[in-house]
């Protein structure tokens, strides 16, 4: 919840031919613009009623429309009732307080001062045509300091009928000449009253607060604090308390500590009961993430409530207004879902056989009473798209599917696979074969995941997607510092760790060599974020493996990396995770240009907030001085995700034509 020490700014809101004859000759134009068109729906919930659906859905290349529809009424018909068309604005998220009412989020990115800000803002929009406000306290002119967050809704029942609760950043204000001067400061909690925007402070705000929870139900039961040093830096653990309930005092709850390394102790609390009186939450067993319960009657009882051996259970399955918890998630070679309420264990489990190529379905959203649900199917070979479904009338009805572009297009099957690294050690992967091909003697392409403290799972994947049309072979390997296989498997992180990490990622190519899947000659690296940063790296811990390297938004100093977080508060923690000594260097791209061999194409928008792009800059500038080829492609008001369908369209084509050329493969 904390924010960087900057100025703030105004809101504004406006309403070919492939290789081996693997797949049918299409010119790469037309199938670029296929896998890279936006997906047609960005967030989707549904009305308290069940009988109205909302969803944000692109509009022109790089904006938001949040669109209605009015399936009581009987035409399903859409209606937009809010747009984000302005560089930087996007609307990231929409839900309904009432039937005919929506609280939106905003996120800005404004560079009007000289230096790139983010800020956040909520709206209410009524659907039926009323005006739009903004719902995030206004800042007066006598605050001291800058609102970058504009807060949260945390409970939608709130403490009152046509009321909500919601997070709000309080910001002190100078008390020269007036009485009236806000002293607080912090995070803490407002009830707000949706129709007529009329607030009052629910919870007083706490200085280092970094988050309430709420039982859904109108009361606060859960804080937590993320102290500051004397540095001004956050520190690296979050005290939790509770209250029990009907009382006001806290009762401490336990810390969760963040080390070097990434490794968590502790319980974390993520959602309370209010009809158990417990509170869930995630705490380290044997090395691997488990759910837990903990009784908030002052008795401090925690008992294990999931745990899978050798998994990561890492997600709560929630649905309802009041977001009730309904079971918990986890992957391993499939992203699953153990239910604990048995009805809809049953109902996933008979959609899922009902439905064409029996694919994996996960509930989004339900009405009040839950007689109503919003469902995402999707798989491998299916982007995916959203229904409608009525309990009582067992009615299933399509809303929307989230890729139209690639509706007849045959996708590519991702499989689960295991290859061994140097010091014999299994690593999982994903493996995804051109369709049609005979999964031998292929171009190949490996393609680390970001984070670093991430992972793949097994899904729709439209970057995947588009090399495999082309042709390739791509792996996607889950090497040693991801996320997701536990601490021993996580190590120090991906980047201290970057020899084990990058090892694997080489050992990858190498795997797909010795397969036979893979041409010796004709194995490619892709990566984005850190991917980037691993595709860049394996060019310095083996030179000479792969024959062309794509890097989108790369790190590619560490030390660089390190003093860009200079001015946010998470910089301690930066700091900590890059850690100090000869790896550093070592493990920079740009502080060793001089090894590499294989040519460099990279992609940067000059928007990230995420990775600067002083980072693929540098790299360039150090690679050319190195006499090395690269070339770096910059987009203009763009950010990490290249959100923007021409923009990927151009990443696409000129990425395949990049390695088609250094591949020595047939271009169109």
């Amino acid at each position: 919840m904390k924010n960087v020490l900057r100025a703030s700014s105004a809101l504004a809101l406006s309403a070919t031919s492939v290789f081996a004859g693997v797949a049918k000759a299409e010119p790469v134009e037309a199938v670029a613009a296929a896998f890279a068109a936006r997906e047609g729906v960005s967030d989707i919930s549904l009305s308290p009623s069940g009988g109205k659906v909302a969803f944000i859905q692109p509009m022109g290349l790089r904006g938001d429309a949040v669109m209605v529809a009015d399936y009581a009424a009987g035409d399903g018909a859409l209606k937009p009732v809010l747009t984000a068309t302005r560089e930087g604005e996007s609307i990231t998220h929409c839900n309904w307080p009432t039937d005919n009412q929506l609280i939106c989020g905003i996120y800005v990115r404004d560079k009007s001062t000289g230096e790139m800000i983010g800020f956040t803002r909520l709206a209410t929009v009524p659907t039926d045509g009323g005006k739009v406000q903004i719902m995030t306290a206004r800042q007066s002119e006598r605050a001291l300091g800058a609102t970058y967050y504009g807060g949260d809704v945390i409970d939608w029942n709130g403490a009152r009928p046509g009321e909500v609760l919601m997070l709000r950043q309080f910001v002190p204000e100078t008390s020269i000449g007036t009485r009236l001067a806000q002293s607080g400061e912090g995070i803490g909690v407002e009830t707000v009253d949706v129709r007529t925007l009329r607030r009052s402070t629910f919870e007083k705000p706490v200085r280092d607060a970094a988050t309430f929870i709420s039982d859904g139900h109108g009361s606060i039961r859960i804080m937590g604090i993320n102290p500051t040093a004397g540095t001004g830096y956050d520190k690296n653990y979050i005290d939790y308390s509770y209250r029990k309930k009907g009382e006001h005092g806290w009762q401490s709850l336990g810390r969760v500590t963040y080390d070097p390394s990434g490794a968590r102790t502790g319980f974390q609390p993520r959602a309370v009961d209010a009809g158990l009186d417990v509170v869930y939450g995630f705490q380290p067993k044997d090395g691997f993430s488990a759910l837990y319960k903990q009784k908030l009657d002052g008795s401090d009882l925690r008992e294990l409530v999931y745990a899978k051996p050798g998994v990561e259970v890492d997600g709560l399955v929630r649905i309802g207004r009041s977001a009730r918890v309904v079971g918990v998630s986890f992957s391993s070679e499939y992203r699953e879902v153990e239910f604990f309420d048995p009805d809809l264990a049953a109902l996933r489990k008979a959609l899922g056989k009902a439905l064409p190529g029996q694919p994996s379905v996960t509930f989004v959203d339900s009405s009040e009473d839950e007689s109503k649900l919003v469902m995402f199917v999707g798989s491998d070979v299916d982007p995916g798209r959203y229904y409608l479904f009525d309990k009582g009338t067992r009615k299933l009805e399509e809303i929307l599917p989230l890729r139209k572009a690639l509706a007849d297009r045959k996708l590519a099957e991702m499989k689960p696979v295991q290859f061994p690294a140097a010091d014999g050690t299994m690593i999982p992967a994903y493996l995804t074969l051109p369709p049609g091909s005979t999964g031998k003697n292929l171009p190949a392409i490996v393609m680390p995941h970001g984070g670093p403290s991430s992972r793949d799972e097994w899904g729709f994947d439209w970057l995947v997607q588009f090399y495999a049309a082309r042709g390739f072979a791509v792996l996607q390997p889950n090497f040693r510092g991801s996320a997701g296989y536990g601490q021993a498997w996580f190590q120090k992180n991906g980047f201290q760790s970057w020899r084990t990490a990058i090892g694997d990622v080489d050992d990858a190519g190498r795997w797909l060599v010795s397969s036979g899947i893979a041409v010796k000659d004709k194995l490619a690296i892709v990566g984005w974020s850190y991917g980037g940063y691993a595709a860049l790296q394996s060019g310095v811990l083996d030179p000479g493996l792969y024959k062309a390297i794509v890097a989108v938004a790369p790190v590619t100093d560490l030390e660089l990396l390190r003093s860009d977080r200079l001015r946010y508060s998470d910089y301690a923690i930066v700091n900590d995770m890059i850690g100090n000594g000869p790896h550093v260097s070592q493990g920079s791209p740009a502080q060793n240009a001089a090894v590499f061999q294989a040519p460099v194409l990279m992609f940067h928008g000059d928007w990230d907030m995420n990775v600067d792009i002083d980072q693929a800059q540098r790299m360039e500038s150090r690679l050319k001085s190195a006499g090395k080829k690269v070339e770096l492609v910059t987009f203009p008001g763009l950010s990490h995700s290249l959100v923007d369908s021409e923009a990927r369209k151009r990443l696409l084509v000129q990425s395949d034509a990049f390695l088609r050329e250094n591949l020595g493969l047939a271009k169109d």
